[in-house]
């Protein structure tokens, strides 16, 4: 049946039909897929889930101050020492500043430091909800308007960092889309070894691509969805690195029956019947595993999810019907000037991988054991692992001027007056509450309670970068102590509260969604091969990949690229894309295993799929591999980190533990691995010596 409804997705007119249909979604879909990035929201306080303690202060905080206002510090410093002119330069332009559309309330400073070679001028915008897209702009004019005689001038506070991070992710939308294709196509190039077969794989995933934005982007501006700079970015590489691979393995399959049907169209039916499953359960995986974020208190992991679950499920769709048309609409000579003519010998019989499974089969427990040993060995890099965070200035790869001006204010002795702690009790308990502030380190005189109905506010100023270790202590022992005051039922909030509950929510996250995904994924395989030991030895294949992965990570961190940490949720982002994804070409691998059992036992089926599918599973690796790595071109830390662990991940995979680990496993248990299923009870032996003959292959 199977095939049958292959068939009918590739008949002689059915194709044009699919073409058609994928047409006129493509050209419906562009046109709304392009305002994504216009429906994104990259505020930070929506980051959280409503239950942390920053959010709920947030919500009371409204009746003190909008929640739209944003805080922008203007840094002045000359080495040399400020001058009167240069005062009265800065108060000028603070006149100025008040001026600008957007800014609300009074413009706070000049304010000189002791050693007068800094001054900080604050100034207040609120832009309504579009406010963190209108920052940039407003930087640009406030460094238009300041300005000293052989002094710099830098745009710090919230808005400053607000202004960075729009430039950071700025082009994100075409400059990663444009780097990741142009790997993927000199990629399909080498493989395909062809001048035009490329162009179909990538004709797809662009596809794909548009028609996952245009859904996101209707669910996020009528849904509620929650879209940012960061899953918008890992959507493009998602798309595209999956799409290719699945474009992969369904063409090697389909070269591979041109050999053995005459008639292309019958070729196909054959290809999607065989290949159609394993590139299903990998979506399926990858999907499952994606909507498991959904658990995440975080609510921009939470709603990754379902953003990444959307795109891969589009993928698969694209991929098994608009692919496999173009492929017998175009013909054999697609594949020139090396096509697979009719009856032509299978070259992948004598190549590399060939040769490597001969040499595995030698010894397959040797190599299991050794190869398991060196991985565990490379594990041992999580011990400098480390997750406590980031702070402002290290979460950038190149140096913002928001970075430069806080760095600034700290050498001259200033206080980012716009990085406070802000707290909210019931009003007969204000002045017990500032009172239990007052006692606390690190942070300015508490301001006195302001009331408004039965609450009270209470403010103070923070000695310390808004995501600095010091500042998590300080707003930790205010918490402690305001939460003491009986009957105060206090709530602390702000910048630094903000980023400690982040950094809360990440560790839980990541000790309840990894065992989630863990167990997910072995039920899949348990369905996927109908066997309980194989897909044991997957998932630990898999783990202990991953712990090699970040553990050499770690070290490339530290002593390579002098990183000086990982944000509190990178191992849960790596360990989703490179379990979800590294169990793929596993499943690519053991599906052909199952299927080549059946006639010809455990241990020559290994042989053969390893040598059918070595070539295919290494090209989609390398795929993976290179698009994951382009999230190193966007100059923030958690994305160039998450890029580097899963680019080096998915390599392991492909060369190491899918080709050599799990192939020596089977050679050495035979058919032990697929109990308490019945299959190859027999326990086959093979030759080491001898080469596959795929010519027999049905």
């Amino acid at each position: 049946m199977h095939r049958q409804i292959a068939g009918i997705l590739t008949g002689r007119a059915t194709k044009w039909l699919v073409l058609a249909l994928w047409l006129v979604v493509t050209v419906v879909a562009s046109t709304f897929a392009a305002k994504l990035v216009d429906v994104q929201n990259n505020e930070a306080s929506s980051w959280l889930p409503e239950s942390a303690e920053s959010t709920r202060a947030l919500e009371k905080l409204t009746s003190f101050q909008d929640p739209n206002s944003i805080p922008t510090v203007v840094v002045y410093e000359k080495s040399s020492g400020l001058t009167e002119q240069d005062l009265a330069a800065a108060t000028e332009d603070a006149k100025r500043f008040a001026e600008l559309e957007g800014v609300e309330g009074e413009v706070v400073g000049p304010l000189p430091s002791e050693d007068g070679e800094a001054l900080q001028t604050i100034v207040t915008f609120n832009f309504g909800s579009d406010g963190w897209n209108s920052l940039p702009d407003a930087a640009d004019e406030l460094k238009e308007i300041a300005g000293i005689s052989g002094g710099d001038v830098y745009i710090a506070g919230a808005g400053g960092q607000a202004a960075d991070s729009a430039e950071a992710f700025g082009g994100i939308d075409t400059t990663l889309l444009f780097s990741t294709l142009s790997i993927v196509i000199v990629i399909l190039l080498l493989t395909y070894r062809s001048p035009v077969l490329w162009i179909l794989p990538i004709l797809c995933a662009g596809v794909a691509l548009f028609s996952s934005q245009a859904l996101i982007y209707f669910l996020a501006k009528y849904a509620d969805l929650t879209v940012n700079g960061q899953s918008y970015a890992i959507l493009t590489i998602l798309v595209i690195g999956a799409g290719t691979d699945y474009a992969l393995l369904l063409v090697a399959r389909y070269r591979e029956e041109l050999r053995r049907h005459e008639d292309r169209h019958e070729a196909m039916a054959f290809a999607l019947h065989r290949a159609a499953p394993a590139i299903l359960a990998s979506a399926a995986t990858v999907v499952l595993g994606m909507l498991c974020l959904m658990l995440a208190e975080m609510n921009s992991t939470a709603g990754l999810g379902p953003v990444a679950a959307i795109g891969i499920s589009v993928t698969f769709l694209v991929m098994v019907t608009l692919l496999p048309a173009l492929l017998v609409i175009c013909g054999r000579w697609v594949f020139w000037p090396r096509g697979p003519s009719f009856g032509s010998p299978e070259p992948t019989q004598s190549g590399i991988w060939a040769r490597v499974g001969r040499r595995i089969a030698v010894r397959p427990r040797t190599v299991w054991v050794a190869t398991s040993l060196l991985l565990a060995v490379a594990c041992l890099g999580l011990l400098r692992l480390d997750t406590s965070g980031l702070s402002t200035e290290d979460s950038y790869t190149r140096e913002f001027q928001s970075i430069t001006g806080q760095q600034a204010l700290e050498e001259h002795g200033l206080v980012d007056r716009s990085n406070t702690v802000q707290v909210v009790a019931d009003a007969a308990q204000g002045d017990a509450v500032r009172q239990a502030m007052a006692g606390v380190e690190g942070i300015a005189s508490p301001s006195d309670p302001v009331v408004i109905g039965d609450v009270a506010y209470v403010e103070a100023v923070l000695d310390h970068d808004v995501s600095s270790p010091a500042a998590f202590d300080a707003v930790e022992a205010i918490r402690e102590a305001t939460h003491a005051v009986p009957g105060a039922d206090a709530l602390v909030g702000g910048g630094s509260a903000f980023y400690l509950d982040t950094k809360e929510a990440s560790t839980r996250d990541n000790q309840v969604i990894i065992p989630t995904i863990l167990v997910l994924v072995f039920l899949i395989l348990i369905v996927l091969l109908r066997a309980i030991v194989s897909p044991l030895i997957l998932v630990a294949t898999v783990v202990l990949s991953f712990g090699a992965a970040m553990g050499l990570s770690a070290l490339f961190f530290e002593y390579v690229f002098g990183f000086a940490g990982s944000d509190p949720s990178f191992p849960l982002f790596a360990f989703v894309f490179l379990v979800a994804l590294g169990i793929d070409y596993n499943i690519f691998l053991m599906t052909r295993v199952r299927e080549e059992t059946q006639t010809r036992g455990t241990r020559s089926g290994s042989l053969v799929a390893l040598t059918s599918t070595g070539g295919v599973i290494t090209s989609a690796g390398l795929v993976l591999a290179a698009t994951f790595a382009v999230l190193g071109t966007i100059p923030v830390v958690f994305l160039a980190e998450l890029g580097f662990a899963v680019a080096l991940g998915v390599i392991l995979d492909t060369m190491v533990v899918r080709s050599v680990l799990v192939t020596a496993i089977n050679l050495d248990l035979g058919g032990r691995i697929w109990w308490p299923s019945k299959l190859d009870r027999a326990d086959h032996t093979v030759q080491p010596s001898a080469a596959p003959d795929l010519e027999s292959v049905p």
